[in-house]
């Protein structure tokens, strides 16, 4: 069996990087733990389309380009659901002669897309596709939405009271912000993967996906783990709102909200955007 090389190595043999430069990220990405080829792409130091290939090359697999212009068939779509073709970067190609093709964003992870193949009772096939091309897939053929680069200034608001959310709308685009809104936690999750808002609103408690498992959900994508987002709730106890800063939310609410607090958390979670501070 042929040995395979690591990622970085077959980077260097392709002179896209110097063995100097993945020392260095390697050592970044230990320190951050991250992935290694997630941080080479966030730091623009490789592109979605060198790292796929690198990948491909390594574990022997084929590539799958331009996935998302495709149309497939319902039947083939309801083998993975839109939560776990998220969570996991995956998305189902074809399905022939007991084959399941599914393309993958990281082929040194497949414990679910095996899972999916022994729940189907289908053999897996992999091929690997970029981050970007299975995002779009995902979107156009799960959640019929388009990704979308946000104009400057994007806040999600999700609340499923419409007067609370509908309050909050209209006291942020009078300030100049360009404002989405979600009616509950699923839909304010998709909204987040298609139109990548600069900060999140979102009420603690809603269907389908509450306010602590939508920032979950968000948290699980290195794309979007950064994105600061916001609690809106009743007054918490400060037992609670320790909680709400150790789970990961950006910052905290308190209903009723008034104009003079929600503009300055939404101005010091865009400015913390901006500036990058959450890169890592």
């Amino acid at each position: 069996m042929q040995k395979w090389k690591n990622i970085g190595q077959i980077l260097i043999d392709n002179n896209i990087l110097t063995p100097k430069t993945v020392a260095r990220v390697l050592a970044v990405s230990k320190t951050h733990n991250k992935r290694f080829g997630w941080t080479l792409e966030k730091l623009g130091l490789v592109t979605g389309e060198e790292m796929a290939a690198a990948l491909a090359q390594q574990y022997g697999l084929k590539m799958a380009p331009h996935i998302a212009k495709f149309n497939y068939p319902p039947e083939l779509l309801k083998l993975v659901t839109p939560e776990v073709a998220l969570q996991n970067l995956i998305f189902p190609l074809k399905l022939a002669n007991n084959n399941l093709l599914v393309a993958v964003a990281d082929p040194t992870n497949l414990k679910t897309v095996k899972n999916l193949g022994a729940n189907a009772d289908v053999k897996i096939i992999p091929c690997v596709a970029t981050r970007t091309e299975i995002f779009a897939a995902i979107c156009r053929h799960y959640l019929h939405k388009d990704v979308e680069e946000p104009t400057p200034n994007t806040v999600l608001v999700v609340d499923d009271e419409v007067t609370s959310r509908e309050m909050v709308k209209k006291l942020l685009a009078s300030d100049g912000f360009s404002v989405l809104v979600a009616g509950d936690g699923m839909e304010g999750f998709y909204e987040t993967i298609a139109k990548k808002p600069h900060v999140i609103l979102t009420d603690k408690v809603m269907p389908k996906l509450d306010g602590f498992n939508l920032l979950k959900s968000i948290k699980a994508i290195p794309e979007y783990e950064s994105v600061p987002v916001i609690l809106m709730s009743d007054k918490l106890s400060a037992e609670e709102e320790m909680r709400v800063f150790e789970l990961g939310f950006f910052d905290y609410l308190a209903k009723p909200i008034t104009r003079t607090m929600l503009l300055a958390r939404v101005k010091r979670a865009i400015r913390f955007n901006n500036q990058k501070y959450g890169f890592f």
